[in-house]
């Protein structure tokens, strides 16, 4: 599958100093799965604010020096990247700090604003000046820009919220208070829990709290802010209930850690339920299942369930390596290093092959043709996602259709393309037996957008030369 994944958010906040870094560092690594190209920790020192970012993973980033460097405080924000909008660079990391005659404030940003183009050139025109190409310097600026008429830093934000459109996911700590924020809409998850010795913690998944020791307590609920201070807890509602909840239900089928639970919705058994409804869809005779390690494990263990077909071990994913390895150019260099096939398991044998999703194809067809080097006889394809056919605005990196397999190949000709001998899809109108629920956000795969289409969406929108980008009011194609 060649989706990139979301990005992560954490933060922690306590009356006491703690070791804030350390359990931050601890959550990033639970979250690394939804970013790895950079990653951030801010913490606040009685009112100062310390900070470590860079490229690469947490444990590439944050070695014993650089979090010993980082001194104890009440409270501290962290952030792990893959960037939908904006470059790989480190004026991209986050959390995005400002300093400001009303106070400081980090920001760590999760989703994507679909009206960020539209809020980033008013800001301009009135005399802001941008140092990053992320949107999350957007929503700083507005929220900055509100706080100077607002009674408080979340007050300010609920201002900010009538203003952006879109997904967001957002951590914003302030010298005295910890703020969380989810849009309207709930695009992208968040939840927060509480350690034995009173340290609260949120994150954009429950994974995160257990493994810093935190009790999950409740997912923050679309629109809700919700206000960490040495006053207690508080939670501002003004934004619930304004729009339909539309979380990304591709976070079951794939961005979230299958031991998380979201919206009380456990992803595990969401993908196990994929695989039995693929089993009952698209049936096949055969002799084993097996999974693309690691988000088609699920969906393989359910298949086989439902179909009574054993599940094996087929391929071994290499677990070490990391941004730092030199891959190969080309993608079939890239797939045999990170994976191999187990002969013993594979060879001679009819194979049920459970994937999460196809976007480009090419993936999947050196997966294929891996499995037919190692002996299989037959490769039936089942995918625990519907074909993609649309671009996301909300932070899936799909930008574009020029380069979606299924716009332009029935699941018949991308099976021949593949190598495979046959393929089937997730049906698209039963997604929402995943997400437990009809308040999904499905348009990647059914074009139903829940906001109004941007008109420039590239990931690279804010590092285009001048004769690169689009006409004043041309707007974005999204069918072929």
């Amino acid at each position: 599958m060649s989706v990139h994944e979301e990005c992560g958010v954490f933060g922690a906040f306590s009356a006491r100093p703690f070791d804030a870094a350390k359990m931050c560092y601890y959550g990033l690594y639970a979250l690394q799965h939804r970013g790895q190209e950079s990653c951030g920790i801010v913490v606040c020192d009685d009112g100062l604010f310390f900070s470590h970012k860079d490229l690469g993973l947490v444990s590439d980033v944050f070695t014993k020096d650089a979090l010993a460097a980082l001194p104890a405080g009440t409270m501290a924000v962290a952030h792990t990247r893959y960037g939908t909008t904006g470059k790989a660079s480190r004026a991209n990391c986050q959390p995005i700090e400002v300093n400001h005659q009303k106070g400081r404030m980090a920001i760590a940003h999760n989703g994507n604003l679909s009206n960020a183009a539209e809020l980033r050139s008013a800001l301009e025109l009135s005399g802001a000046i941008f140092h990053t190409s992320s949107d999350t310097e957007t929503i700083a600026y507005i929220v900055t820009k509100e706080r100077l008429g607002a009674p408080s830093i979340e007050e300010a934000l609920s201002r900010a919220m009538d203003t952006l459109e879109g997904a967001y996911s957002l951590i914003l700590m302030s010298p005295q208070k910890l703020i969380c924020a989810r849009d309207p809409r709930g695009f992208r998850p968040l939840c927060y829990g509480v350690t034995p010795d009173g340290v609260y913690v949120a994150a954009s998944e429950s994974c995160a709290l257990r493994a810093v020791g935190a009790e999950p307590v409740r997912d923050i609920e679309p629109g809700e802010i919700l206000i960490f201070s040495r006053d207690g807890i508080a939670s501002m509602r003004g934004h619930c209930g304004k729009e339909q909840k539309k979380l990304c239900v591709f976070e079951y089928i794939y961005f979230a850690r299958p031991d998380s639970v979201i919206d009380g919705q456990p992803v595990h058994e969401a993908r196990i339920r994929a695989g039995e409804i693929l089993a009952r869809t698209h049936p096949v005779s055969a002799d084993i299942v097996i999974g693309v390690p690691d988000s088609g494990l699920d969906a393989a263990l359910g298949y086989s369930r439902a179909s009574g077909i054993p599940y094996g071990i087929g391929l071994i994913k290499n677990k070490y390596i990391g941004r730092t390895f030199i891959a190969p150019e080309d993608r079939a260099g890239q797939v045999n290093i990170k994976l191999s096939a187990v002969e013993t398991v594979v060879k001679n044998r009819r194979i049920v092959l459970i994937d999460d999703s196809i976007v480009r194809g090419t993936t999947s067809g050196h997966i294929v043709a891996l499995l037919r080097k190692a002996g299989a006889r037959e490769i039936h394809m089942r995918v625990s996602a519907p074909p993609f056919l649309h671009p996301c605005f909300y932070g899936t990196d799909i930008d574009s259709c020029d380069h979606l397999i299924a716009c332009r190949h029935s699941a018949a000709e991308i099976a021949e393309m593949i190598g495979a001998d046959s393929l089937g899809f997730f049906p698209a109108d039963r997604l929402g037996e995943l997400a437990g629920s009809d308040g999904f956000c499905s348009a990647c795969f059914d074009g139903d957008y829940p906001t109004d289409i941007p008109s420039d969406t590239g990931k690279d929108r804010f590092e285009q030369r001048l004769s690169e980008r689009p006409a004043r009011g041309e707007r974005y194609e999204t069918s072929l």
